[in-house]
């Protein structure tokens, strides 16, 4: 069982809501930036002319996105995770080693783990190992998933089931139960929203030819990040869960991007 959290302080809350805006003013300047470079494996099979609109204008959509839609979701999530008594992005309790050195030493064991299994999983189908963007780009991507995601499938998605569910519906009731079920479904909508990219990266034409061996390995790969990052999210806040995302893409698609 999770202790529950000493009530944050104004001052302390205006912190973590500083803290995030700059998180998300980040991602939005990356998802930006990712726009502009090479994409490698990563890009649909089309020509330079046949996008939708020239690059600065989708940087600028992208941004605009990253600002309102993943910004005000995760502000909700931000605010229903206090309610919760999830550990605030800069809670006091939380020490540097918590919040930084643990996820960073997790993240890169998870890195290695990824790749191991990667290297397994391929032998046994006939589409080979997952690709990776092209360097500087796993970093830009690394960076942007970390940050976006996190906010996605774990700062809002599960503050608002957990809220929802054992707050509301329950009125207080099982919340820790709850949160390991809603962090289950978290994983699997977050190995669920990988795979119209493994589509585009395969040059697949529906989820069907998907080989049942790489579906089983995003589910699972994407799963276990999933675990780590909603239990350190709740127990250490949410830049320990970034963390975490953020170090085991280094390793997975930046370091073995460039040596694998």
């Amino acid at each position: 069982m999770f202790k529950m959290k000493a009530k944050m302080t104004p001052v302390r809350k205006d912190k973590d809501i500083l803290l995030y805006a700059g998180l998300v003013l980040l991602l939005a300047v990356l998802a930006a930036v990712n726009v502009f470079l090479p994409q490698g494996d990563y890009a649909p099979v089309m020509p330079e002319q046949g996008l939708p609109a020239p690059r600065w204008v989708l940087g600028l959509v992208n941004a605009a996105i990253m600002l309102v839609i993943y910004g005000g979701l995760g502000l909700l999530g931000l605010y229903l995770s206090r309610k919760l008594g999830f550990a605030g992005i800069l809670d006091p309790s939380v020490s540097h080693r918590q919040r930084f050195l643990v996820p960073l030493v997790t993240g890169i064991f998870l890195g290695l783990f990824i790749i191991l299994c990667d290297e397994v999983f391929s032998r046994f189908h006939s589409l080979g190992l997952l690709p990776h963007p092209p360097f500087p780009t796993s970093l830009v991507a690394s960076a942007t998933a970390a940050i976006g995601e996190e906010i996605i499938f774990r700062l809002f998605f599960i503050s608002f089931w957990v809220w929802l569910v054992s707050k509301v519906i329950l009125k207080g009731k099982w919340q820790n139960g709850i949160f390991w079920i809603v962090t289950l479904f978290s994983a699997i909508a977050f190995g669920a929203g990988h795979m119209p990219s493994v589509m585009v990266f395969f040059q697949l034409e529906s989820l069907s030819a998907i080989p049942s061996l790489l579906l089983g390995e995003i589910f699972l790969l994407n799963g276990v990040i999933s675990v780590f990052a909603a239990y350190f999210f709740r127990k250490s806040g949410f830049l320990a869960a970034v963390g975490i995302h953020f170090w085991a893409d280094m390793v997975w698609h930046v370091v073995w991007g460039l040596v694998g």
